[in-house]
């Protein structure tokens, strides 16, 4: 039970980037500037107290200073379900004049809804890619220095070690820093996944090291030695594999970080770029006050 609740909270959310065209309503760009801070849209499942099908209402701005709408209650549109729309299929959608904006738009008039389960696709996928390039790294560069030892191992656990001694987060904004901040979206999605690759693999070196030291002094490592084997052979099938079930539990326990990092930079300006969300970027709007 333990297990599997997280999994399965995990298992939503992939679901929710893999399949992010059909369960947002809108494309995360579509904007209705006639519905800035539109709020979220009811969803009536009663008709003159009778149980019908699920049905909305269009809404109408009534002051238009402080944005406040009201529904029109002599219209109603029924909530159709996988139908296709002018934006492609979609597993919720509405006819017009309705809208479904079941989380309210933003200043710009775009669904709320959409830009989060858009977003989900940055964020998840910078923490799946960084997760694996940093364990690939952290392995490799840990394996090495654990096996070799000597001045190798020397001289990757003095890196490791000033790695390690710089505060994460003040080495993180002077990475960022080096590069433009002009860069095209898939750039900074890049460099995005290259600085939390590059910081996050020292501590996973440092343990797999200290796990490969041991393991090198084993019976079988000493077997596959005496009959010939290579360096990278015994390190891929002898040593190496017989840290997965760290670098299991490890990898699992570092993926929120990883999403936490990229929020970070992008809730800063530094990472992900309007128009393409992220949910670094979307937190982004709740620094002012006058928009929650």
């Amino acid at each position: 039970m333990r297990l599997t609740f997280p999994l399965t909270i995990i298992g939503f959310f992939l679901f929710l980037a893999l399949f992010a065209d059909i369960l947002a309503p809108y494309p995360y760009s579509l904007q209705n500037r006639k519905a800035p801070f539109h709020p979220p849209t009811r969803i009536h499942i009663f008709k003159d107290g009778e149980l019908t099908f699920p049905y909305v209402h269009p809404y109408r701005m009534r002051d238009p200073l402080f944005k406040v709408y009201e529904e029109d209650r002599n219209v109603a549109c029924r909530l159709r379900l996988f139908r296709k729309t002018e934006h492609g299929y979609r597993l919720l959608s509405v006819e017009e004049p309705c809208h479904l904006y079941l989380l309210g738009t933003d200043k710009l008039g775009r669904d709320i809804l959409s830009r989060l389960i858009y977003g989900s696709r940055v964020s998840l996928t910078i923490g799946l890619v960084g997760v694996s390039i940093t364990f690939l790294l952290g392995s490799l560069i840990g394996g090495i220095s654990g096996y070799f030892g000597g001045r190798i191992d020397t001289a990757i656990m003095r890196l490791v070690e000033v790695l390690l001694a710089i505060p994460t987060f003040y080495l993180m904004l002077s990475l960022r820093s080096v590069f433009p901040l002009t860069m095209e979206s898939f750039q900074v999605f890049l460099m995005v996944i290259f600085i939390l690759s590059f910081l996050g693999w020292a501590g996973l070196a440092r343990v797999v090291r200290g796990m490969v030291l041991s393991i090198r002094e084993k019976e079988f490592v000493q077997s596959a030695r005496s009959y010939g084997a290579g360096t990278l052979r015994i390190l891929r099938v002898h040593i190496l594999p017989n840290t997965y079930y760290y670098l299991i539990v490890s990898a699992t326990l570092s993926f929120p970080g990883y999403i936490l990092a990229e929020a970070s930079l992008s809730f800063l300006g530094l990472g992900i770029q309007e128009p393409f969300p992220s949910w670094g970027n979307m937190l982004s709007d709740a620094r002012n006050v006058n928009l929650v």
